[in-house]
């Protein structure tokens, strides 16, 4: 289903977000926004979208609004549904792209000044790769930078911030390298 989602400093733009329903064993569990990702044939991950009771304190109608969320590890099998923590991840800001069990997003400091390039693994606390991008995001959604790009032979990402040099990054098991012009060169 199609809802409508407020964004912009003051919540005055309004967005369509389609949604849908994740059912386990014929019951409908959470919200969920995008397509899913496999990560094995037994786990996938899919973002998370969740009703908000935006209402003050004196106000006496609840007044619901729509939120993205963070992410969620769904297991097949079991059927359970596990919400994911990826570092410095803003569900306003973050565009998230995944690859494998590898996700690639920009992320956002705590106190909104500085902008990462963040490679997180599924099952790991840390980030694998951790880099200062650029400073203060915008005002619009996924404003931090575009969602990651990824190549398979080797496994790299490419981050291409709006404002900055784009940054590409070869990720082997639990580490990240930055690739070089020689590197880049040598490769082709």
């Amino acid at each position: 289903m199609t809802v409508k989602w407020s964004a912009g400093a003051n919540d005055d733009t309004p967005l369509e977000l389609k949604i849908r329903l994740l059912y386990v064993d014929g019951r409908s569990k959470e919200f969920t926004l995008g397509s899913p990702h496999e990560v094995s044939d037994r786990l996938f991950v899919v973002r998370r979208t969740f009703r908000l009771n935006d209402a003050l304190p004196e106000e006496n109608i609840p007044r619901w609004q729509w939120q993205r969320g963070g992410w969620l590890l769904v297991d097949r099998m079991t059927g359970r549904i596990s919400p994911i923590t990826l570092p410095e991840f803003d569900s306003y800001y973050s565009a998230a792209n995944w690859y494998r069990d590898y996700a690639a997003y920009c992320g956002v400091s705590d106190d909104g000044k500085k902008v990462f390039a963040i490679v997180a693994q599924l099952g790991r606390r840390k980030p694998i790769l951790k880099e200062t991008l650029r400073t203060a995001p915008g005002d619009m959604p996924d404003s931090a930078c575009p969602a990651p790009l990824w190549q398979r032979q080797p496994a790299r990402v490419s981050f291409a911030p709006a404002e900055g040099e784009p940054s590409t990054f070869t990720v082997r098991g639990h580490a990240a390298d930055l690739v070089n012009d020689e590197e880049e060169e040598a490769t082709q």
